[in-house]
């Protein structure tokens, strides 16, 4: 299957993912507690992942200890960048979220210069501006008391996380050139996981889970829905279209999720007003759509 099939595929579900984690997050009383059920879940699956594959088929060959560490360490690294944007996204809105955090192929161009030898054309590094660009100006809000546009100070956090998941997939392409695709996908998320139950395993987000399991919050068919199944889907295409496609195309392709994003959410919030807690005036609209419209075809310049 062509990777470019498999990155745009893995970018629409990777978007549903995002989705379900703003739904999960209404459920929750602290930013902690969705980052907790997913440690669990990927940690959970990652161990699940190696044993089926060592058992069915042996260590793999290149399962040196540099290379295991290497895609442990690409688990890692999106596990911080992850659960930066996890935490703005408690309190900001998901189409406003999102998008930023695809700005991921400004960096990944940036570190295939410095580290791989790459060649960036001018034509990608003007691609590269208009990225910013965008990613800018989606993050603006206009307050009604305040005159003029106020930068959101997330924005900055975004931007470190979604430097850090570009690094990840840089990482990960090194372990893909020895490793097999589900070996490295079992070893990324239970790095991803374990992270996430570092980051999170603390006494507040604890009770809150055991509250909603008490209660039998409809939050936990979303978590098992979305961590066991949506994500790992959308991970393991992701990784797949990346194990056959250059990094900096297929990180540009998985940045289209932001564009899925918009398109889900205000949908949503069109249909049901007030759902995610979007706002759906039209010059919100107009301004997501058209931040994100300049975001995707920076993506693609960078991808040319």
């Amino acid at each position: 299957m062509s990777w470019v099939v498999l990155a745009l595929v893995g970018a629409a579900v990777l978007a549903l993912v995002n989705m379900f984690d703003k739904t999960v997050h209404g459920y929750s009383r602290t930013p902690d507690t969705l980052p907790l059920f997913i440690g669990v879940a990927q940690t959970t699956i990652g161990v699940v992942v190696l044993a089926l594959v060592v058992g069915l088929g042996g260590i793999p060959d290149g399962a040196t200890w540099s290379m295991t560490a290497t895609a442990l360490g690409s688990g890692a690294l999106y596990g911080v960048g992850a659960s930066l944007m996890i935490r703005v996204l408690f309190h900001q809105e998901v189409s406003r979220t999102i998008p930023v955090t695809q700005t991921a192929p400004i960096f990944a161009a940036l570190m295939g210069v410095g580290f791989l030898g790459e060649a960036v054309t001018a034509v990608q590094w003007l691609a590269i501006l208009a990225t910013v660009v965008g990613a800018v100006a989606i993050s603006l809000r206009t307050g009604t008391n305040v005159s003029g546009l106020m930068l959101q100070r997330s924005f900055f956090v975004l931007l470190v996380g979604s430097a850090i998941v570009a690094a990840a997939d840089v990482v990960g392409k090194v372990a893909l050139e020895e490793l097999p695709v589900l070996f490295t996908h079992g070893l990324r998320v239970l790095g991803i996981g374990l992270v996430y139950l570092v980051w999170s395993a603390r006494r507040e987000p604890l009770r809150n889970i055991a509250e909603l399991v008490r209660s039998r919050s409809p939050a936990l068919k979303f978590v098992v829905a979305n961590e066991l199944v949506i994500a790992n889907v959308a991970l393991l295409l992701l990784l797949w279209a990346l194990s056959l496609g250059p990094v900096s195309l297929v990180t540009a392709l998985a940045a289209t999720r932001a564009m899925f994003v918009v398109l889900y959410s205000t949908t949503l919030a069109l249909v049901w007003k007030g759902a995610l807690g979007e706002v759906t005036t039209r010059r919100a609209v107009a301004v997501k759509v058209g931040s994100t419209a300049v975001i995707v075809a920076g993506v693609a310049g960078i991808a040319s």
